[in-house]
């Protein structure tokens, strides 16, 4: 997709595929996750190239895609003088339901996002949190077959982003409906995406599974407490002197020590780790045993022995660094 006489590019050279769960669409503001939803919906033509949402295409079958699919615009675009319900039961109506089909629908999902208290009230008094749950609603109401949810949590204060979020997994996974969620925020999709599709400057940097990207790197961080050292050192300097004299490569990271992963050669040295299987949990659980005996030894207190997994920020530091 190009814009404007410079033809700037929003997307370029994008190939993926969406299946069913939680699919999280992440990236920067700015790097193409809205005007691919918009382009998915039909309500962009792009500049090249093409895609197919529930086996209709894009260019030619925006209202039949539209009709199958529930979609949560970004910014607040409810009409303030309505009543959540009467407006949810319209966005039924619209879509195809028949009135009493659309009232019932309508009562249920408002219930399910929770706002059924609170559903003849106008939406001009609706708080943020409120109004998300309300544009949640009416993406819903129609039994949708796919649902798309652009920066569902925007706006909203932790707990009303935590009860969000809370909700958009409930709808792939408890009502099996597939959703497509964008967010600028890396943490919330690592919370509740089973894939997840990394867009930066409209090009595509990496789609997999999120597990994949969370994985164990291997990498074991180590905190303790305790008093300092006759030549002044503090607890965690004396803990990582211990740990290299005892053949461990390691380093401080704030208050804690990283240990690079390793593999056991003998008492105490140790050297780079294979990446998995028995050899390498003999190693972990041997490079538990080595941090423990070196704290015992300085009289030093283990607060924690962690392992280090993966995040998605980190696909941005590997992919994106210059």
């Amino acid at each position: 997709m190009r814009y404007g006489a410079g033809q700037v590019a929003a997307l370029s050279d994008l190939s993926v595929e969406i299946g069913d769960g939680v699919t999280g669409l992440v990236g920067a503001n700015g790097a193409g996750k809205s005007t691919l939803i918009k382009i998915l919906l039909g309500l962009l033509t792009p500049t090249s190239g093409g895609a197919q949402v529930l086996g209709h295409d894009i260019r030619t079958q925006g209202m039949q895609i539209r009709e199958a699919v529930g979609y949560m615009p970004e910014h607040d675009c409810l009409p303030p003088d309505m009543r959540a319900i009467d407006f949810v039961v319209h966005m039924g109506r619209v879509s195809g339901l028949p009135a009493a089909a659309a009232r019932e629908r309508a009562a249920d999902v408002l219930r399910h996002v929770g706002l059924a208290e609170e559903r003849y009230r106008l939406m001009g008094g609706y708080s943020t949190g409120m109004k998300q749950r309300a544009k949640l609603a009416q993406a819903l109401v129609h039994d949708p077959r796919l649902v798309m949810l652009d920066e569902p949590t925007n706006g909203l204060d932790p707990a009303a982003r935590d009860d969000m979020l809370s909700l958009v997994r409930r709808i792939g996974h408890d009502f099996g409906i597939p959703v497509l969620v964008t967010s600028h925020l890396l943490g919330e999709l690592e919370r509740i995406s089973d894939h997840v599709v990394v867009l930066d400057g409209g090009h595509l940097l990496r789609s997999q599974a999120t597990q994949a990207f969370l994985g164990d790197t291997g990498v074991v961080l180590v905190e303790v407490l305790g008093d300092h050292g006759a030549d002044g050192a503090d607890p965690q300097t004396r803990m990582g002197q211990g740990l290299a004299a005892r053949g461990l490569s390691c380093r401080p990271r704030g208050g804690l020590i990283e240990i690079d992963p390793v593999r056991v050669q003998g008492a105490d040295a140790l050297d780079e780790a294979p990446a998995g299987g028995m050899e390498a949990l003999a190693a972990r659980d041997r490079l538990r045993d080595i941090v423990r005996d070196t704290a015992a030894d300085l009289g030093l207190g283990l607060v924690r022995v962690q392992p280090e997994t993966g995040r998605l920020e980190d696909v941005f530091r590997e992919e994106v660094a210059p």
